[in-house]
């Protein structure tokens, strides 16, 4: 058993004979705190020790046995009198304080395995391995208390309790949840390793061209290949080259529908723009009965989106407007902007230009819009540059109904994310969007810079990048990523049917049993949820959680008498 405090009580019982009796230890029932009780069987020997807090008990072995007090692992050596003298000040506190240990108490006998001290590496492995990032801006005060406080230290790397829990305490709740495996993706190790699987996969693949059309494009390697994602709870995952920015292309045009129904509205947008796959190539010059372009996704509706956007203010206003909007959506992370890019778009962009005075024709534009001042505009949009890693932050947004995940920041209205994603899905994938719906069965949205922003609602957003291109305009690794990703776990938006064939559900927890409890849960819950329930900490080894063999998790709660 995991010794949460070196109390006095548990001290009193280290020092006796196994076989004590009962009466022995009442006799000094005074020099025991008040809110420890004891009660015994008919034979004088101890059947329950229980440890109340505000009336419930914390540690209760079953009852009716026999209790003997022996010394288990991690158990403090009471045999220094400093070391008691701090323990009775601690147990004055933790009376004062409602007995109970703090979560970050727990928080640390979880990581230190029984040692007095850790190593501020270990606290990081740990971290790491459930998804979460040292550079989280959520973890930022935790981050630089951690950096304070090891300078401080005189060897610069041990943690003992009351340094750690200084460290972690701004945080608590968030780390608490990590550790407890609260988060979508529980087992996130495990879900990390099947990705570098079906990433190396892709990577073997040959085929596709990049695009040369525009021709600052054509200088990327084919051999570039990364993904990223990002789940809704901020856990972290990348491979491959996901670094190097490239520009989003036809990537930005539902970010820029999202940003222009969460000012405008469905409504008012859709008087503009129809709803409807075209089942034409992406960059015809073609209406819809309504003299509307098709959807938002090819490029005459992309084009009437852009003039939506803040329509009294200039292009300047404008762009750093979507802009920002795109930053919030990343989390901060790096969106930057490829003036040569732009540049090569608007010299050889005459098909677009063609599509841009046909919609001045139609009047498809609102009163008042500059088409030149338009396509200039729609030009810089598609040549804002992201990483993998930055783009899956702005996917897990619209996984995450709105919500930035790594900071907590409302982006995007519900409304707004419902209609992209329901438009991602329906007309996202060019001339494949109806073959992508039927395979993979999740909105996602191609770019001739060879990304495909892939979201999975309530879960994750994906990016993964390399230039070579189909036939059809989409990444030939890509595509294959997707199509395995889904054949793998049961994220196609069909595959929770009943009597339906069973995929991996990276959502449960060991395979077995479902989460049902997602999201932010206050200090008080948590508290409740890991102390006030009968509980106690258990050592359980790797194979017996179907874990690996890393420091992430090493106890679990079990409740006291559910076994044996």
């Amino acid at each position: 058993m995991l010794q949460f405090r070196a109390s006095i009580v548990l001290k009193e019982l280290i020092q006796t004979s196994p076989k004590r009796l009962l009466s022995d230890i009442i006799r000094h029932k005074k020099t025991l705190p008040n809110a420890y009780c004891f009660s015994a069987a008919n034979n004088g020997r101890i059947s329950k020790l229980n440890i109340v807090h505000y009336g419930r008990c914390f540690i209760q072995p079953l009852a009716g046995r026999r209790f003997l007090c022996t010394k288990t692992e991690g158990a403090i050596e009471p045999t220094e009198t400093a070391k008691k003298d701090e323990t009775v000040q601690e147990a004055a506190a933790d009376k004062k304080a409602g007995i109970l240990p703090s979560l970050e108490d727990l928080l640390f006998y979880s990581i230190a395995e029984g040692q007095e001290r850790i190593p501020a590496h270990k606290f990081i492995t740990a971290l790491k391995a459930t998804g979460l990032r040292t550079g989280d801006p959520r973890l930022k005060e935790c981050m630089d208390m951690l950096k304070v406080t090891l300078k401080s230290t005189s060897d610069g790397v041990m943690l003992d309790r009351h340094l750690f829990k200084k460290c972690v305490q701004s945080n608590i709740v968030l780390l608490t949840q990590a550790f407890r495996k609260k988060f979508v993706i529980p087992d996130f190790q495990s879900f990390a390793s099947h990705i570098d699987t079906l990433y190396e996969k892709g990577r073997n693949l040959s085929g596709g061209l990049v695009a040369d059309y525009i021709p600052q494009l054509a200088k990327f390697s084919p051999d570039l290949w990364a993904v990223s994602l990002c789940t809704v709870d901020g856990q972290r995952h990348t491979v491959g080259d996901t670094k190097v920015p490239f520009c989003l292309q036809s990537c930005v045009k539902p970010l820029k529908y999202a940003i222009s129904v969460h000012d405008h509205g469905t409504e008012y947008v859709h008087r503009f723009i129809g709803k409807e796959p075209s089942g034409l190539r992406f960059n015809k010059l073609f209406l819809d009965e309504d003299d509307k372009p098709h959807n938002p996704m090819v490029n005459a509706g992309a084009i009437v989106c852009t003039s939506l956007i803040k329509q009294l203010a200039g292009n300047a206003e404008k762009f750093d407007y979507v802009m920002n909007f795109l930053k919030k959506m990343a989390g901060n992370e790096y969106v930057g902007f490829s003036n040569a890019t732009f540049q090569s778009e608007r010299e050889s962009g005459d098909r677009n230009f063609a599509i841009g005075y046909y919609l001045k024709e139609k009047k498809c534009f609102p009163d008042g819009t500059d088409m030149t001042a338009v396509l200039d505009l729609y030009f810089q949009l598609c040549s804002i540059e992201v990483t993998c890693e930055s783009a899956s932050v702005m996917a897990a947004t619209l996984a995450n109904g709105g919500f930035c995940p790594i900071t907590g920041e409302r982006v995007l209205s519900p409304e707004a994310v419902r209609d992209t994603l329901s438009l991602m899905h329906s007309c996202g994938m060019y001339d494949f969007s109806g073959q992508f719906a039927f395979h993979v069965g999740l909105p996602a949205k191609s770019g001739v810079s060879g990304g495909i922003l892939l979201v999975v609602p309530n879960v994750m957003g994906i990016m993964c990048w390399s230039p070579p291109l189909d036939k059809l305009g989409n990444s030939v690794r890509g595509i294959q990523f997707c199509t395995d990703l889904v054949s793998l776990f049961n994220f196609h938006n069909y595959d929770n049917l009943r009597h339906f064939a069973k995929k991996l559900d990276p959502r449960r927890e060991g395979g077995d049993q479902r989460q049902h409890t997602f999201g932010p849960m206050d200090y008080e819950s948590l508290q409740k949820e890991l102390a006030l329930k009968d509980t106690m900490w258990t050592k359980v080894s790797p194979t017996e959680c179907n874990e690996d063999s890393s420091t992430t998790v090493v106890y679990r709660m079990e409740t006291v008498g559910d076994g044996n």
